[in-house]
């Protein structure tokens, strides 16, 4: 049986792969994350994504029958990235940037088979955000669950209650589009 190794500890892509039917070894890549300059956002996500999947396949070379999966997901407005926020400050200015306005969600998700070859995946939803008072925004900062999210918020916890809409995937904007790595997985020789 193939082993699929996430190269991911987010909580999120590990819940979702669980709920796929899919028990991964979890090891992180660890890479450098900068994003480079002139580049869009979905061509850093996809960037990203194949290095850390790159980055753990060669670390974990010589185990063999592996198929090793990873993903980057970012939030896009107006042509500029927002990543995970830095502190606090930059989580409301970022909550503040996306009040009552549409954003795109973009996730990779890059798996090298057992053979060494590449497949990718792109998936971008589109997110509406209610417009929020900075009262809204003081509350849902404080209660920490912007650190770590693409763009300041999490739409499967208490961010839930700053989105207006959501077109597209829902799994995607968590982190982890299903449709999409079904189906590189299936193509890796990791379906069911």
């Amino acid at each position: 049986m193939v082993r699929i190794v996430l190269a991911s500890r987010s909580p999120r892509r590990i819940e979702i792969l669980s709920q796929m039917g899919v028990d991964a070894i979890v090891e992180p890549a660890d890479i450098d994350e900068t994003p480079v300059r002139g580049e869009s956002a979905t061509e850093m996500v996809l960037r990203l994504a194949v290095a850390k999947a790159t980055v753990v396949s060669e670390r974990r070379s010589g185990r063999g029958g592996e198929i090793v999966l990873a993903a980057d997901t970012t939030v896009e407005i107006d042509d500029e990235i927002l990543g995970q926020p830095v502190d606090d400050a930059e989580a409301a200015r970022m909550l503040r940037r996306l009040s009552g306005r549409t954003h795109r969600v973009h996730t990779a998700v890059a798996v090298v088979s057992p053979d060494g070859s590449v497949a990718t995946a792109l998936a971008t939803s589109l997110v509406t955000l209610q417009p929020v008072t900075d009262e809204t925004v003081a509350w849902y900062v404080g209660t920490g669950e912007p650190r770590g999210k693409a763009g300041g918020y999490a739409v499967q916890g208490l961010g839930a209650t700053l989105v207006a809409s959501v077109r597209g995937s829902m799994s995607n904007v968590i982190g982890l589009p299903v449709a999409e790595t079904a189906n590189l997985l299936g193509l890796a020789g990791g379906g069911r």
